[in-house]
């Protein structure tokens, strides 16, 4: 409501700590944060998006910022990049005539470059989306979204070990995601 650029950071952001119990699997905590008014939501993929994401956050002068990250460790992908962070998606990778578009954010873009590199050794024409921030993706014009996002491609997934709500709209009824959308049970 005052759009003060306070910045909050959020740990242990998946089902992926799940040796730490229920109480550390936050499996609805993303969706409810995006759907805050005048909120930004970044979620970045490893160390690069990082540093983009607390640049946008320390920039920012009228929005909130929200940095979602993973206690796990991650490696520093190839294809991130520093400046694309603040479109809020990029095409992190890429195979020539792709008819398949896999979306992922945070910890989950790594398994989502992984399953493209094993869908193309099977013959399988893939692009790989990083999305850190809904927010800023929705804010960009339409040439930059059909260019991220292209209508034609139809086959598309989203990945993110969290509540599902956020993705069907960039999926669109041809697509799937794979998700939880319901809390955790695991412990040692």
């Amino acid at each position: 409501i005052q759009e003060l650029p306070v910045t909050y950071v959020f740990t242990h952001d998946s089902i992926a700590v799940g040796e730490d119990g229920p109480t550390h699997e936050p499996v609805e905590h993303l969706a409810g944060l995006r759907s805050m008014p005048n909120l930004t939501v970044i979620r970045p993929a490893d160390a690069r998006e990082t540093q983009a994401t607390w640049h946008h956050a320390l920039t920012s002068t009228t929005t909130p910022t929200v940095i979602v990250l993973t206690r796990q460790n991650l490696v520093v992908e190839e294809g991130t990049e520093f400046g694309k962070v603040a479109k809020g998606a990029y095409v992190v990778y890429d195979t020539p005539g792709f008819d398949t578009i896999i979306i992922a954010t945070g910890s989950e873009v790594n398994l989502a470059i992984k399953a493209a590199k094993e869908l193309v050794l099977q013959g399988g024409k893939v692009r790989v989306v990083s999305m850190p921030s809904t927010e800023l993706f929705d804010a960009q014009d339409a040439t930059y979204k059909e260019d991220i996002l292209p209508s034609k491609t139809r086959r598309r997934v989203a990945i993110e070990m969290a509540a599902t709500q956020s993705w069907y709209k960039y999926v669109g009824l041809d697509g799937a995601v794979i998700g939880i959308d319901i809390f955790g049970a695991s412990a040692p």
